[in-house]
């Protein structure tokens, strides 16, 4: 809908031969062990980026070497479940053939191996192929992973919801036969008889996030989804969905064209318009998206410039179906339920905490051990959470004694795992992403430690914050939803954002901008005082700073969200 230049990324996607480009030959090029041109950013429509480690960097250009390029690939799981053979699987791929031997689980409730090297990427993806698995999809401009709430109590309506999370994905998934012809040796398919009726032959604009939410958890953060589904059940049945578009995180600092956005409320749609719905969200942003700027590309920028009617009415056209009233729905929290909990089926499962979903076995805590000799006598499931922790599914009376022992043993049980701690994330950063600017998930434990000092020192040592580090603006630890969240901008230099709510359904303010860890230790320590002593009842941290008007709201992200407090 712009008549400025397009991005180059335009340009590689129509000339990529739908998403083939020359990745083939580059896999026999043993030169280098990236990727060039186009192919560097090909591959991640495929499920994977580029990185190298940059703590090593510098010393690898000072020997003339070029960086040690790696890939790091992410699953695609629907809904966040996997069973324990194909987690058996992908234990052993990680242990035996990535450099740092660690599985990570994302806030998109899959996981990443990071650290794979050239001569292994095809490998690992014709072993997902054997295990049921594969990485489409997972990164490009495509519709990401779809989420779903993580909800091991209520199973019969999760069970429902999860499917329609499984049929969403592969109903908006690239067409093309690129993936199987690349990396499984599948026989090539002509141009002339491939179609992608739903993405297009440039695919979309931008990424694309969906999530299918079960209240009154919002688990998966759909604020920060393009697209989402609300589940409405009645008498324990799922009846249709609550239907939520354009929310986002991402943003630039100092860029007031760009903003993080709550999505916003089309309506309500019996279940049998899902998918109808779900092509022609995706299908009006295809369309409508501004393919001249990356950075004004996202669905929430697009409903800012049209309108939110316009762009709904044009789903409704597209999709042949009207919405009706959006039906009542609350929020009440993002946490989970870590520990053993009972299902209304009988069934237990126990949420097992992990430290920023890294699995990788350390001196007294062999993470990564442990749940693989869980799954080799679990007879449920895993389901990965947007928290980034693990759900060992479906575990009976008779199973859950040995379960147990086995947690414990490996140190995946711990009773000393404070309340600050389940309600903290980081995104990787340093040293694999290539966008970070300050460290994250390595000095999340110190900034915790330090939040749940002051906590105890102003009586409030039961009390939590929802607090998160990202390091860089991109979004991906979802600070842009914490009560207090911390953006990296550059070596140990941060913007403390604070003033979201615990449900996830409020976006904190610029409190101070560009300091150091050591100074925001202080400032933190004074907002966590007087939220000691002002106050009201159980209030949180983040609706006591915009009661007091430390900060003021942010009501309208396009509007106020750069504004000075």
């Amino acid at each position: 809908m712009s008549d400025e230049k397009l991005s180059d990324n335009e340009r590689l996607k129509g000339d990529s031969a739908l998403l083939r480009g020359t990745i083939t030959s580059d896999l026999d090029d043993n030169i280098t062990g990236g990727f060039s041109g186009d192919n560097f950013q090909l591959i991640r429509f495929h499920g994977m980026y580029q990185q190298d480690d940059r703590d090593i960097r510098q010393d690898r250009i000072a020997q003339k070497l070029e960086p040690l390029h790696t890939v790091m690939l992410r699953i695609r799981l629907p809904g966040g479940i996997i069973t324990p053979q194909q987690w058996l699987g992908i234990d052993e791929f990680a242990r035996d053939n990535t450099l740092y031997g660690s599985i990570r689980i994302t806030n998109r409730q899959t996981v990443q191996f990071h650290g794979v090297l050239k001569h292994n990427i095809k490998p690992v993806h014709q072993l997902l192929h054997r295990l049921g698995l594969d990485s489409r999809a997972t990164a490009g401009d495509v519709n990401r992973n779809v989420l779903c709430t993580a909800n091991p109590v209520e199973s019969n309506l999760h069970i429902e919801a999860y499917e329609w999370a499984k049929k969403i994905s592969e109903h908006l998934l690239p067409r093309t036969n690129a993936y199987a012809e690349v990396w499984l040796d599948k026989e090539k398919v002509s141009l002339n008889e491939e179609k992608e009726p739903i993405l297009g032959t440039t695919y979309l604009p931008r990424k694309f996030k969906t999530a299918v939410v079960i209240p009154p958890q919002n688990d998966v953060d759909l604020h920060a989804n393009d697209l989402n589904f609300i589940a409405i059940g009645e008498n324990g049945k799922l009846t249709g969905f609550n239907v939520l578009v354009g929310g986002g995180l991402a943003m630039t600092q100092g860029d007031v064209s760009t903003w993080p956005r709550l999505a916003s409320e089309f309506g309500f749609i019996p279940l049998a318009e899902t998918l109808q719905i779900a092509e022609a969200v995706v299908a009006v942003q295809r369309d409508w998206g501004n393919r001249s700027n990356r950075r004004n590309a996202k669905t929430k920028y697009t409903l800012e410039r049209v309108g939110v009617e316009v762009f709904k009415t044009e789903v409704e056209k597209r999709a042949g179906v009207s919405f009706l009233p959006v039906k009542p729905y609350q929020l009440t929290g993002r946490g989970d339920r870590i520990g053993w909990v009972e299902g209304v089926d009988g069934q237990w499962h126990l949420t097992l905490f992990i430290p920023s979903g890294r699995l990788i076995d350390k001196p007294g805590y062999p993470f990564k051990s442990g749940v693989a000799e869980i799954a080799k006598i679990h007879q449920g499931d895993f389901r990965l959470t947007a928290n980034q922790n693990l759900i060992v599914a479906g575990v009976s009376e008779e199973n859950k004694q040995q379960i147990d022992a086995i947690a414990r043993q490996h140190g995946l049980i711990d009773d000393t795992v404070t309340s600050l701690e389940k309600n903290s994330m980081a995104c990787v950063s340093f040293p694999t992403c290539p966008l970070a600017m300050a460290e994250a998930e390595r000095v999340l434990p110190d900034f915790v430690k330090s939040l749940e000092q002051s906590l105890d020192r102003h009586g409030l040592s039961d009390e939590s914050i929802v607090f998160r580090i990202t390091g860089c603006p991109n979004g991906c630890g979802r600070a842009m939803l914490a009560e207090m969240g911390l953006v990296g901008r550059a070596p140990d230099r941060y913007s403390l954002y604070i003033g979201g709510n615990r449900q996830g359904t409020r976006i904190p303010r610029l409190y101070r901008d560009n300091f150091s860890s050591a100074e925001l230790i202080e400032m933190m320590d004074e907002l966590i005082a007087r939220w000691s002593e002002g106050r009201e009842g159980n209030e949180g941290f983040g609706d006591f700073v915009i009661r007091s008007q430390i900060v003021a709201p942010v009501m309208d992200s396009a509007r106020d969200f750069h504004a000075v407090s």
